[in-house]
């Protein structure tokens, strides 16, 4: 009877282990730390409202941006603010799927990493508000120039914050990516 020596397992075996989501981290916990940051500067300084308007509020530029303490128990323009719990396994599923669909979403490249590192550090955000609080704080308030009918009938866009804001432009980023690859690969 023989006996066989055990190999060390070295890393260059498992080329996903070699990916270094280094840009992909800072990013996403930068965001995450400025996001409850100033949500933690708004909910110490403002009170809370639970209802949109008028609110106490800061100006900062008159008539066009203010910070205000606004609860946000729906998705963006307070959709579906009656599945609450819908909406955290949501978030929770997109992070899942980000993750199990990493090659997929080529996050070796250090562009998707931006991207991605933006949208979770904002899905992040408002996932721990849902938990601590029952609602996303919202405290950026824009008042527009101009009308929309229906959606913007008085120019006033809904409240937001930093990480909807990040949200947002990880996802206009990966998309402008994305269509720019499906560019170069009809070339």
């Amino acid at each position: 009877m023989t006996t066989s020596k055990l190999k060390p397992i070295s890393l260059s075996q498992f080329p996903m282990a070699r990916i270094s989501y280094r840009i992909l981290f800072i990013l996403a916990g930068t965001i995450l730390l400025l996001d409850q940051l100033t949500k933690w500067v708004v909910e110490r300084t403002l009170p809370f409202e639970s209802s949109y308007y008028p609110p106490d509020r800061i100006s900062v530029i008159e008539n066009v941006f203010y910070i205000v303490h606004i609860g946000n128990e729906g998705a963006a323009w307070g959709l579906f603010s009656d599945f609450k719990g819908w909406l955290m396994l949501m978030a929770f599923i997109v992070l899942a799927l980000i993750y199990f669909a990493r090659r997929h979403f080529q996050l070796e490249r250090s562009c998707m990493q931006i991207a991605f590192g933006a949208l979770i550090g904002g899905i992040l955000g408002n996932l721990i508000d849902r938990f601590r609080t029952g609602y996303v704080i919202d405290f950026i308030d824009i008042h527009l120039p101009f009308t929309v009918p229906i959606i913007l009938p008085d120019g006033r866009w809904p409240a937001f914050n930093i990480a909807d804001s990040a949200i947002v432009i990880g996802l206009f980023y990966y998309l402008i990516l994305s269509l720019a690859d499906s560019r170069s690969k009809i070339r």
